[in-house]
C-alpha cells in the first residue's frame, strides 16, 4: 500500500507528525504539489491524502492504483468527486473537527469589530492615554453584543456552536440553511429577512454553486446600514470587490474574514486596504488541539476503509 501526502506543509509546521499512518503502508510525503507536479507524483499511489490539491478528471485519470483520497479538511470542493465516483474511488472528508476552534475565531473577531482591541491598543501605544484629560479615553465607538442580532448563514455543526456562543452572550440568533434545522433560542428564516434583519452577518455554509458570491451588491443592499459581515466559511462565498465597496462606502460598519478568494492574498485583494476589515491568514482550524483532533479522524478513515465499512465519503 503507496499513501502520497501531496501537501503536508499546510498541515504541519514541524508539531505534527504522521508516524501513525506509516501502519497502513509506505508514506511518501511532499511539502507542496503544484497542479503540474500531481500527475507524476500520485501515479502509483493506492492512497492520496491532501488537504488544498487540486485533484480532478485530468491529473487523476493516471493513477489507476488510486483507491482512495483522504482530505486534511471538511470541505472538498478541490476534489472532482464526480470523477471519483465514476471511478470508484473513495473520498473521505473530516467532518467537525474544527467546531470548536472556527467557532471561537468567528466570536474573536465579532468581539474586535464590538471592542477595537487593536485599535485601542494602537491609540495607547502611540500615547493618545497618556495626553488624556479624562480617565476614560473613548474616541473610537463600542458596541455592547447583548440585544443585538447575529444572522447565521449555514447552520451545521459550527452555524450551531456559534448560535450557542451568541446565546450565552444575550444575542438574538437568526439562522438560514437550505435544509431545515431547528435549535433551542434560535429562529429560522429565509436569507432576505435574515439580512434585513442582523446586525451582524456570519457565515458558515459550504462553497458550492448555491453558495458562490452569495454576498454579493444585492445581498449587502439588504443588510442593514452599519452591519457586521463575518467570514469563517470560504472566501468565494463573498463577493470581494462588493464587500469592499460596501466598507468604503460605510454600508457595512465592519468585516473579519479568515478566508478569501484567493489564498495566500495577492497583494491587489480588494479587503486589503478596505476600511474596518480584519483580515486573519486562514488560521480558525490551525490550533494545535484542532489539527491533532484532524490528524486523528484522517487515521480513523484510513482504517475504517481498509476494514470494508468507509465513512465519512462524499463520493457515494
Amino acid at each position: 500500500m503507496k499513501i502520497v501526502i501531496t501537501d503536508w506543509s499546510t498541515v504541519s509546521g514541524g508539531d505534527l507528525n504522521y508516524d501513525a499512518l506509516q501502519k497502513f503502508g509506505e508514506v511518501q510525503v511532499y511539502d507542496l504539489t503544484t497542479y503540474e507536479e500531481t500527475p507524476a507524483r500520485i501515479a502509483d499511489a493506492d492512497i492520496v491524502l491532501c488537504n488544498k490539491t487540486r485533484l480532478d478528471r485530468s491529473n487523476l485519470q493516471n493513477a489507476n492504483n488510486l483507491k482512495y483520497i483522504g482530505l486534511f479538511a471538511t470541505g472538498y470542493n478541490n476534489i472532482d468527486t464526480e470523477y471519483c465516483r465514476e471511478r470508484g474511488i473513495a473520498v473521505c472528508n473530516a467532518p467537525s473537527y474544527s467546531t470548536d476552534s472556527v467557532a471561537q475565531l468567528t466570536f474573536a473577531m465579532i468581539l474586535e469589530l464590538a471592542n477595537r482591541v487593536r485599535d485601542y491598543r494602537n491609540l495607547v501605544d502611540r500615547g493618545d492615554w497618556i495626553k488624556s484629560r479624562t480617565f476614560s479615553y473613548f474616541p473610537i465607538p463600542l458596541m455592547e453584543l447583548k440585544g443585538k442580532t447575529v444572522g447565521i448563514i449555514g447552520f451545521g455543526s459550527i452555524g450551531a456552536k456559534v448560535a450557542e456562543i451568541a446565546l450565552a452572550f444575550g444575542m438574538n440568533v437568526l439562522a438560514f440553511n437550505r435544509s431545515p434545522k431547528s435549535a433551542r433560542g434560535v429562529t429560522f428564516t429565509d436569507l432576505k429577512t435574515l439580512l434585513q434583519s442582523s446586525d451582524i452577518v456570519s457565515l458558515h455554509c459550504p462553497l458550492n454553486r448555491d453558495s458562490e458570491n452569495l454576498i454579493n451588491a444585492e445581498t449587502i443592499a439588504l443588510m442593514k446600514d452599519g452591519a457586521y459581515l463575518i467570514n469563517t466559511a470560504r472566501g468565494a462565498v463573498v463577493d470581494e470587490n462588493a464587500a469592499a465597496a460596501a466598507l468604503n462606502s460605510g454600508k457595512l460598519a465592519g468585516m473579519g474574514t479568515d478566508v478569501l478568494q484567493t489564498e495566500p492574498m495577492r497583494e491587489d485583494c480588494p479587503l486589503y486596504r478596505a476600511k474596518n476589515c480584519v483580515i486573519t491568514p486562514h488560521i480558525a482550524w490551525a490550533g494545535l488541539e484542532t489539527r491533532q483532533r484532524l490528524m486523528g479522524i484522517v487515521e480513523d478513515n484510513i482504517a475504517a476503509f481498509l476494514d470494508g465499512k468507509t465513512k465519512n465519503n462524499v463520493a457515494e
